[in-house]
């Protein structure tokens, strides 16, 4: 190699690993069944969160972001952009062939990490034909993994006290007295402490504050209750934790000066359990998860990329679970796998206080459990900020309903036509047939 071809060698060589170092982190945080009106920044009366609060001032608090009523529709959006009549076979499974963020930023070269709950390996119970189907830990594109709920459902153990998690591979030992909780979030910083200087995607799918609600370090009785005794009187104490623990996250990437190059999201699956009761100014809010009102799809989000967004900025654009995938191709720079869709709309100009895309409506296929019996009758459903529209034909001024008493039957014709239309638009692309029957073939609706 010539003097010449050596410089321009070293040069390129040099180019490549400065803009791979500029790259930035992204770090995606998941609340499991934590509705809108659980965060005191929301408006939310029951608890206060000073955390979220302050992360949310400190960026961006979007006001309209959306999830499916139910974790695992939601997560299959999320990991793969794609809406749910595209890849959603049964509940708490995933493929085993299919694509996600995870595999994606892996192949661009990014460091991977998840840790928190799985759930996405054979939930079902024999006879469904997806008994021992779904995707492992080991096949979803991360290179380390720190989960509980990997294998089958009765397997699981606890999420809390005396938790049962697999770390890459293996299952945690000496960790009867520990916060499953706490070895999530040691485990994320962990990982960003050792790849502070090389690029990395991290997701956090959190436990808290999904039931069973149990006693946590931060109660009272920790030291002497059961510490897997099922109390919707911990709820209070359990959004207590998870506040404390996004305060503990965020403070550790200050400290290891990641702030500037790391765009961190917060949202959550899905709205609250129905076990809980919470308030939203003076307005009582009956926990909706499973339902597909206001209170079961409507969730806290905020995001923050220091330097690179406004400071206490609310955004009321529509934002949907299928959109965290585009925004992380937008981001990073990565590009998804040929042939395979993106439904998602990427919201990074919000983030940085720009103006974007934004949706005129949101559309969801929902299935609770397409492969046997549920207790929901699937439906397919549009809605923008103040009117909703179902397959049936039902429509809703879900402002002034938020419940969905009583369906609009004068007026509303305008929110009607426009909604319709993208409900047609999705019967083309694939037509809203469910499933009706159970794994033996007995009708299930």
């Amino acid at each position: 190699m010539n003097s010449l071809t050596r410089r321009a060698f070293v040069s390129a060589t040099s180019t490549a690993l400065l803009a791979q170092s500029q790259r930035p982190n992204v770090l995606y945080i998941m609340a499991d069944d934590f509705g809108f009106e659980c965060m005191s920044g929301n408006g939310g009366t029951s608890y206060k969160t000073p955390n979220l609060d302050a992360f949310a001032r400190s960026g961006v608090r979007f006001t309209h972001a959306f999830a499916q009523p139910l974790c695992t529709p939601t997560r299959l959006q999320l990991m793969t952009g794609q809406l749910n009549f595209r890849n959603y076979k049964s509940f708490g499974t995933m493929d085993p062939k299919e694509k996600t963020f995870g595999h994606m930023m892996q192949r661009a070269g990014y460091k991977t990490f998840i840790t928190g709950k799985w759930q996405l390996f054979s939930y079902d119970a024999p006879p469904s034909k997806y008994r021992g189907t779904g995707m492992r830990p080991e096949q979803s594109g991360f290179d380390e993994f720190v989960l509980w709920h990997d294998a089958y459902s009765e397997d699981k153990g606890s999420r809390y006290g005396k938790p049962k998690i697999n770390k890459n591979g293996k299952m945690m030992t000496g960790i009867d007295d520990k916060y499953g909780p706490d070895i999530f979030s040691d485990a994320l910083i962990d990982f960003m402490t050792r790849n502070k200087n090389t690029p990395f995607f991290a997701y956090y799918p959190m436990a808290l504050t999904h039931g069973p609600f149990n006693t946590t370090p931060m109660s009272a009785d920790w030291k002497t209750a059961d510490r897997v005794k099922d109390n919707p009187a911990y709820f209070p104490d359990m959004v207590r934790y998870l506040d404390m623990e996004m305060g503990k996250i965020l403070k550790a990437v200050d400290r290891l000066g990641l702030a500037e190059n790391t765009l961190i999201v917060f949202y959550s699956d899905n709205g609250s359990p129905p076990e809980i009761t919470s308030k939203l100014g003076t307005r009582v809010v009956p926990g909706g998860k499973r339902m597909t009102t206001e209170a079961g799809m409507r969730v806290p989000m905020m995001a923050r990329w220091r330097g690179k967004t406004p400071e206490g900025r609310v955004c009321d654009d529509l934002i949907d679970s299928t959109d965290f995938l585009p925004t992380l191709m937008e981001a990073t720079g990565a590009k998804w796998f040929d042939g395979l869709p993106v439904d998602g709309r990427s919201f990074l100009p919000q983030v940085k206080g720009e103006k974007g895309n934004p949706r005129q409506a949101l559309f969801a296929h929902f299935d609770p459990h397409p492969s046997c019996k549920a207790d929901l009758t699937p439906t397919r459903l549009v809605w923008d900020h103040q009117w909703k529209l179902y397959i049936d034909g039902r429509l809703y001024d879900w402002k002034a309903d938020p419940m969905e008493a009583k369906p609009v039957t004068k007026g509303g014709e305008a929110a009607r036509k426009k909604l319709q239309a993208v409900l047609d638009h999705y019967a083309k692309v694939k037509a809203p047939k469910f499933n009706r029957f159970e794994p033996d073939g007995k009708p299930a609706y």
